[in-house]
């Protein structure tokens, strides 16, 4: 049968990959590559130098184009779904056109696949549109938010205190009741600027882990909202995508 591997390989560093994901690197016989276009991509290239660097047996690549999305909906829900489903037809239009039933195939995961990414979703949804059969494995990696506290030197938490994990959609209506330490991730409007107080500290930081990796912290007063603002705009024009996230702290009570 068909085995499908779901590899984490970490928020952009190479060396992010654990033994365990180069190990299953080298088990793999076709490379299942989401290409975003033109504009990112950077993101092609940088999952080409990981397997340049790591994989030591043949294998080919073939590239899934994404399906376009709606940024705007009115129904962000339902325009999701129909973009998960546009994904997973073609998901299985090429396992069954790429990958022989002796073979073994692999999604190579941005940060972590249990952390804001579709893939394992996918996968079963191609299972249960009951046309292909195959196993599948997910193999941990170094989330975006491991890389980020690290680079930042800090912790996700506080001692004894809850940890939330949000998109900036959902932070816009409101700090989340009984939380001081707020992950934000899928942010396209810097909502962080509703909450300016020198008593919030803020740990921002935009393609960690990679040679354009840019970190800014410290008290979330106005003057530095406006800077992570004005730099997250300018990188984004630069490199015409940008991944970025960050972490908002309160003082615990």
């Amino acid at each position: 049968m068909r085995k499908i591997y779901a590899i984490g390989i970490g928020a952009g560093d190479p060396e992010h990959l654990t033994v365990q994901a180069v190990d299953r690197l080298n088990r793999v016989d076709v490379f299942f590559v989401l290409d975003k276009g033109e504009e990112k991509s950077d993101l092609v290239r940088l999952r080409q130098e990981i397997l340049d660097r790591f994989v030591t047996r043949p294998y080919r690549t073939v590239l899934v184009p994404d399906p376009p999305r709606d940024r705007t909906p009115d129904d962000y829900r339902a325009a999701v779904a129909d973009w998960h489903a546009a994904r997973a037809e073609l998901y299985e239009h090429a396992i069954l056109s790429s990958l022989t039933p002796s073979q073994t195939g692999a999604f190579l995961v941005w940060g972590d696949p249990s952390l804001y990414d579709s893939t394992i979703a996918l996968i079963e949804a191609v299972l249960g549109r009951g046309n292909v059969e195959f196993e599948y494995e997910v193999i941990p990696g170094i989330s975006s938010i491991s890389a980020l506290t690290a680079r930042h030197r800090t912790t996700m938490n506080q001692i004894g205190r809850a940890v939330q994990l949000t998109t900036g959609r959902r932070l816009a209506a409101g700090w989340p009741p009984d939380v001081d330490d707020v992950f934000v991730l899928l942010d396209a409007h810097t909502t962080f600027d509703r909450f300016t107080s020198d008593d919030l500290t803020i740990y921002w930081g935009a393609y960690v882990g990679t040679p354009d990796e840019i970190l800014i912290s410290g008290p979330l007063t106005p003057a530095l909202a406006a800077e992570i603002r004005e730099t997250r705009a300018t990188a984004r024009e630069r490199h015409g995508w940008i991944m970025d996230t960050y972490l908002l702290r309160r003082p615990t009570p």
